[in-house]
């Protein structure tokens, strides 16, 4: 059997030099999935965070024999998740417009390579998990790989969910964002982003 290669929606620089790019690839197959749709996703996640400047993220639909074992290799655990996140260079907030206002860009500059991206890190989503879980979670497959994609982006920017304020702020983005870039409009009833973790 030949070696699956995975289909890639990359362009050099979606919107000129200086501007955050996602690259994203389809590692698995399992489930079908709509690269150009996720990517807009994702850039659109990381534009309502405010990230600018020559940045890139990467995601990768990978499936469930892969994403169990980067799941015990990272986290500990056992067994396929739905979504894994790596933050790599990091991001550095700063008030720039105003309290409450913050903007999220490239934590390191390059003084020797100004056209060298910063890498924000990586998300992982494993469409089959999230094809089993989306009936009691988001609803809808459509509505749960956009949860798990802006989830995902939220994380490698630095969100967390670690306690009850956090959990609320980020869970409160996240309803932002899929409002105005996934759903256009309120969220549908039965949409759950509460979970057994």
């Amino acid at each position: 059997m030949p070696e699956r290669r995975p289909r890639v929606d990359a362009p050099v620089r979606a919107g000129g030099v200086g501007v955050p790019d996602v690259f994203c690839g389809d590692e698995q197959d399992e489930v079908p999935i709509d690269l150009g749709r996720w990517r807009a996703l994702a850039l659109a996640t990381l534009a309502g965070e405010g990230v600018r400047g020559l940045c890139e993220l990467s995601l990768f639909f990978v499936d469930e024999e892969t994403i169990a074992r980067l799941n015990a290799e990272h986290m500990g655990k056992t067994g396929p998740t739905d979504v894994l996140s790596f933050p790599l260079d990091g991001v550095e907030v700063a008030d720039s417009q105003g309290p409450g206002a913050l903007t999220r860009g490239p934590a390191r500059p390059h003084p020797d390579h100004d056209e060298m991206p910063t890498l924000l890190g990586d998300v992982l989503v494993c469409p089959a998990v999230a094809a089993r879980q989306a009936p009691t979670h988001a609803g809808t497959l459509e509505d749960e790989l956009a949860l798990l994609v802006v989830h995902g982006v939220l994380h490698v920017l630095g969100h967390d969910h670690a306690d009850e304020t956090e959990r609320a702020v980020m869970r409160a983005r996240e309803l932002v964002i899929l409002g105005e870039h996934h759903w256009r409009g309120p969220a549908p009833a039965g949409f759950r982003q509460e979970h057994q973790e």
